[in-house]
């Protein structure tokens, strides 16, 4: 049998094989989304395949009972982490009036729930992250010991909103924890034309936090990465950036086309390295993910994404005349 490497973490069987299923989730709603969208039914789809691992890896290595996430746009790993359902999700995405995020009014990836201490985006990328710095600062202030997980990707860490949020929480030594997925491209641009650096942890130096990259591929790693950064936030040491390395699968959206700057070789290349498939791999060497337990998984995940687009498709979509509903005094 192959090493141990979850008990070594303090995961138990189970709590991997939960894990596992929570990425199996984001990708199988992922998936049924393209097929939506090219059926016509639904307008957008922003992906979350090939990054998993670090959004579910990341999100199990914190307390989701009190600490808070402030995702990214393609982060649907995080946000089933962290209690949003298939049906949120797929209501979201047809846009309909019970949405959780915005009764239908922000395009899909805006999420918001604050019941689960989600904390609602906006279209400009990186403004969630002095979003984040924001509320560490608060639960610092009032002595609150929760800590806040932002995340986004590589060509945001090239805005102004991450330089300043990540330099006031490094004076301040907020509990707050910054992570890059780095995916390799910032819509058509590749990393080696956005950063001058090797990786964007070097950045972390100038913020006075340490600062590591993590095979995004790997959710034992990240969940390692993230919960020492925890460890650290809750000790009062400040905050830590943490870059996980993976791959965008799929083009930037539904609306883009990726066969015009990169190749088919390129992407098939990394398709051998899909968390969904290694990580499956080191859960049948443990025997932990056996054949009847696999069969029964993806049997029930299909009936719950079946179910949560049935249901959204025949939901409501919001009245006209709320239009003006949560937007200036109302």
């Amino acid at each position: 049998m192959a090493e141990n490497r979850h008990k070594s973490l303090g995961l138990s069987d189970e709590e991997v094989l939960d894990l596992f299923r929570t990425m199996l989730m984001a990708r199988k709603i992922d998936e049924r989304m393209w097929l939506l969208n090219r059926a016509g039914k639904i307008p957008f789809v922003i992906s979350c395949q090939g990054q998993e691992a670090a959004q579910v890896g990341a999100s199990y290595a914190l307390d989701r009972t009190k600490d808070y996430a402030l995702p990214y746009y393609r982060d649907m790993g995080v946000v089933l982490s962290f209690g949003m359902t298939p049906q949120d999700l797929m209501l979201s995405g047809f846009a309909k009036a019970e949405d959780p995020n915005s009764g239908g009014r922000q395009m899909p990836g805006h999420f918001g729930q604050k019941k689960n201490r989600i904390v609602t985006g906006s279209s400009p990328v990186t403004t969630q992250v002095p979003h984040a710095v924001g509320i560490a600062l608060a639960g610092k202030m009032e002595k609150k010991d929760f800590v806040s997980l932002v995340t986004f990707g590589e060509g945001s860490s090239n805005q102004g909103d991450f330089h300043e949020g990540a330099n006031f929480a490094g004076v301040h030594k907020l509990p707050v924890i910054f992570m890059v997925e780095n995916n390799k491209y910032a819509i058509s641009v590749p990393v080696s034309k956005q950063l001058a650096c090797e990786k964007v942890s070097d950045r972390a130096i100038g913020y006075g936090m340490p600062g590591f990259t993590v095979d995004g591929n790997d959710p034992l790693a990240v969940y390692e990465a993230v919960k020492a950064a925890a460890d650290r936030c809750r000790n009062g040491e400040g905050p830590t950036l943490i870059e996980t390395v993976s791959y965008r699968l799929t083009p930037h959206s539904s609306d883009d086309d990726d066969r015009t700057y990169r190749e088919r070789e390129e992407v098939d290349e990394a398709k051998k390295k899909d968390s969904i498939v290694t990580f499956a791999n080191y859960l049948r060497e443990q025997n932990i993910l056996t054949e009847e337990i696999e069969t029964e998984m993806n049997e029930e995940i299909n009936q719950i994404v079946n179910d949560a687009t049935d249901y959204a498709e025949n939901a409501s979509y919001a009245e006209a005349e709320s239009a003006m509903k949560y937007v200036y005094e109302e």
